[in-house]
């Protein structure tokens, strides 16, 4: 993409062209702030949920809770600041916005957070399907070694068959595929519906799960605090930061939602309700996850709910629990691969060329080419706590926090006030110390691990 036209050059092309023609002729947009929150907090709610129990370990509930509340005010905060500055100019996407701000520099380097955060995102995604269908790698719990099974290993036992690769293998070609080759976003409004529906039936089971395992004292005490007990715990607090803020990256999604409102106060109202709500569910999951199974609790929950309370009920909720996540996954699947699609396509091709849904060759070469490389990553990568953590300290927390923080600072439109000067500046030092300090954990973790 090149010029002034493709820094603002919208995610979605088709979709936003036709809403910025139904605008500019009956003065505004159609969709109401309801829609806006559903497809808000369908953005929100993703894989991030499965791994809030898992911070709630390592922080302590309190210190969870509040990190939650804290990242979903930083994300309005954020995403005010981009509303704002997106009235204020001519540009009606995230990459046009840091191009008035930046140049093209600043719209490309967005697009790169982008596709890195989307294309990382449809990893973990399959990776958790995988979970659920193929288990994981034995774990060890105080000396003790646990195997999860997947929900096909339980029901048909081990075989060749059902192994990860081909499992996962099946779900792409005949599952997915058929969803991510459909050329329009309005095509998957019933499956993004349904996948909604699903991730809710998740939260219920769960939570009824957690209290009835406490109402028969089956729980044990979660810890409030966190463990301090030398300095490498303390650094280690700090690779729970990444994996909350990458649980609230919706900003990509921000101004193709936004621009179907009529006005942009209505956006502000969807995203503070989808944020409430979003961060009530993750509360809820992570609390009460991690009240079910306390200090064995795995990076990805569902791997947990290969257990049962020694009952054919609570097997039969775990199974629902962990399909009805992995189909939401599917579901969702096909939303985060159009903005990775188009991003991609954007950067390699040049402006003059078709659009890519009416570029045959060009469509299907490229999203065959991604569903590849994202099944090869899935098989080759074990465990998504480290994979949330790497990409939540790098490319979620620009996109999230440094991104508009820049914006204000910039001030291309001489529209920033001191307090959003002072809110910018340490919007990007939390988020710079935060990257820093997890990144380095991180790999300090991993070089003792191989040693």
């Amino acid at each position: 993409m090149t010029g002034k036209i493709e820094v603002q050059e919208p995610l979605l092309p088709e979709h936003h062209r036709r809403v910025a023609a139904e605008e500019s002729s009956s003065g505004g947009g159609c969709a109401s702030v309801t829609g806006a929150v559903f497809n808000v907090s369908t953005s929100i709610i993703g894989a991030g949920i499965m791994s809030i129990p898992a911070t709630l370990k390592v922080l302590g509930v309190i210190p969870a809770i509040l990190l939650i509340l804290f990242i979903a005010v930083l994300s309005e905060v954020s995403v005010d600041f981009l509303l704002r500055f997106t009235s204020s100019g001519k540009s009606t996407t995230y990459a046009g916005l840091m191009g008035e701000s930046f140049g093209r520099a600043g719209s490309v380097g967005l697009q790169i957070c982008i596709m890195v955060t989307t294309l990382g995102t449809l990893i973990i995604y399959l990776i958790i399907i995988g979970d659920v269908l193929c288990g994981t790698a034995n774990t060890v719990s105080k000396g003790v070694t646990v195997e999860h099974l997947g929900i096909l290993q339980e029901w048909f036992g081990t075989h060749w068959w059902n192994s990860r690769t081909l499992a996962l293998l099946f779900m792409v070609i005949f599952v997915i595929a058929p969803l991510v080759l459909l050329k329009r976003v309005e095509s998957l409004r019933f499956s993004s519906a349904v996948s909604i529906l699903l991730a809710v039936v998740f939260v219920v089971i769960s939570t009824v799960m957690a209290i009835s395992a406490l109402w028969a004292g089956k729980t044990k005490t979660p810890k409030l605090v966190p463990d301090l007990v030398n300095s490498s715990s303390y650094f280690e607090l700090f690779t729970a930061v990444p994996v909350i803020v990458t649980a609230f990256t919706f900003h990509f999604n921000v101004h193709p939602i936004g621009n179907e409102l009529n006005k942009s106060s209505d956006m502000v109202s969807a995203v503070r309700i989808s944020l409430v709500l979003c961060a009530t569910i993750y509360i809820a999951v992570g609390f009460f996850g991690y009240l079910l199974f306390g200090d064995n609790v795995l990076p990805d929950i569902l791997a947990n709910f290969d257990q049962n309370f020694g009952s054919k009920v609570g097997s039969v909720l775990n199974d629902v629990v962990r399909l009805s996540y992995a189909l939401h996954l599917v579901l969702v699947f096909p939303l985060l691969n159009f903005a990775l699609r188009i991003n991609i396509d954007g950067l390699i091709f040049p402006k003059s060329w078709p659009l890519l849904a009416s570029h045959n060759t060009r469509f299907f070469s490229l999203t065959f080419f991604l569903l590849a490389v994202i099944y090869i990553a899935a098989i080759a990568i074990p465990n998504i706590w480290y994979f949330f953590q790497f990409m939540g300290s790098t490319t979620a927390l620009c996109l999230a926090f440094i991104f508009p923080g820049a914006i204000v600072l910039r001030d291309a439109h001489g529209i920033s006030t001191k307090r959003d000067r002072i809110l910018a500046g340490v919007m990007i030092g939390l988020a710079v110390i935060a990257s820093s300090t997890a990144i380095y954990t991180n790999i300090n973790t991993l070089v003792k691990k191989d040693s």
